[in-house]
């Protein structure tokens, strides 16, 4: 009678760096196979993923940094049909037990997987979501400076010499920039004028470029959150940025986030335990991904302002005794609800 040999199942874990990735493997019951070093190339990839087959079948990879040094690695995974599992990295008890080196952080991310304590699937960022989050980047940035420009222009026009400063008085936040771009300093007079003016003028030189960086980022945005997910934009409340803090927070396969629940949790909006003995009470979830909490934050308030059904039900809890906030955190609740319906599968 012959007997035939099952394949090994095979768990790799792998710890990413800038110049290379560390990479573990273990076998179904925990043991270990090899560890290996290999360059963060596509060659690098490659030799990484054969190198795993050789011990067995790739049951799933566990990958530290899946959405920064392991990005590249994680799509190459994906895109060759390996299950990849996006792992923290290591506490720091475990760190204390055990040390600190590359190879041990790529056996932890391995165990991490094959036990189970990490679950989640890694993000493939291959699609139009990938797109909009790396615009999104760029907008942010454009923003944050236009208002830090224009808030200098402001205070500089404070201190400015009086006839500067009264030229500046009255001028609406929306037109500063162009009104100190306009300017032109002449070398020559009252030293703190000429330079007061050139600040000014470089400021607001600099308010206008970025004006035209969201001005070309805007349509992008938009037209990619309409492709990925037009029922999104439907909703109430739901604009384009809006939109897209909450398609990349589910990433380009939010089929990933199974459940409802999963991904309130995922947005920071469900309550967690905090029962004791004979007390039974949840507390606030401070975790989550910030960027889609401050999303569904605003759809709320958005709402509360103009949908009458959220106002109905607002005044209705006010009566029952509970305060603003903790409407806000319920309505965020159910929200996060709606909007997971919506989410491109």
């Amino acid at each position: 009678m012959s007997i035939v040999e099952s394949t090994r199942s095979v768990t790799g874990g792998v710890d990413t760096h800038l110049d290379q990735h560390v990479a573990a493997a273990l076998d179904g019951a925990g043991a270990l196979l090899g560890v290996e070093s290999f360059p963060a190339t596509p060659a690098g990839y490659q030799d990484l993923h054969e190198w795993l087959t050789r011990f067995g079948e790739i049951v799933s990879v566990g990958v530290e940094g899946t959405g920064a040094y392991g990005v590249g690695l994680a799509r190459f995974l994906h895109g060759a049909s390996v299950k990849v599992i996006e792992v923290d990295r290591p506490n720091r008890q475990v760190r204390r037990r055990h040390g600190k080196s590359d190879p041990l952080d790529a056996v932890e991310a391995a165990r991490a997987a094959l036990s189970g304590r990490a679950s989640g699937v890694a993000k493939t960022a291959d699609g139009d979501v990938e797109a909009i989050r790396v615009l999104l980047v760029a907008k942010r940035s454009a923003r944050a400076g236009r208002t830090k420009a224009l808030t200098q222009i402001r205070h500089l026009g404070f201190c400015a010499p009086d006839a500067l400063r009264d030229q500046l008085r009255d001028v609406p936040v929306a037109a500063l920039g162009a009104q100190v771009a306009a300017l032109r300093p002449r070398p020559g007079g009252d030293v703190v004028t000429h330079g007061t003016k050139v600040a000014l003028q470089v400021l607001g030189r600099r308010v206008l470029a970025l004006d035209d960086e969201l001005d070309l980022l805007d349509p992008l945005l938009e037209g990619l959150v309409t492709a990925a997910a037009p029922q999104l934009l439907d909703l109430h409340g739901v604009g384009p940025d809006t939109a897209a803090a909450l398609l990349v927070a589910a990433g380009d396969n939010a089929e990933r986030i199974r459940t409802e629940a999963a991904w309130a949790n995922l947005c920071g909006v469900a309550p967690l335990q905090a029962s004791s003995g004979r007390t039974t009470r949840h507390r606030l979830n401070r975790g989550g991904n910030r960027q889609a909490n401050h999303a569904l934050w605003r759809i709320v308030i958005t709402r509360m302002s103009t949908d009458p059904r959220t106002r109905t039900y607002v005044q209705r809890r006010l009566d029952e005794g509970l305060s603003k906030p903790e409407i806000i955190r319920v309505l965020k609740r159910y929200v996060a609800r709606e909007v997971w319906r919506h989410l491109p599968r």
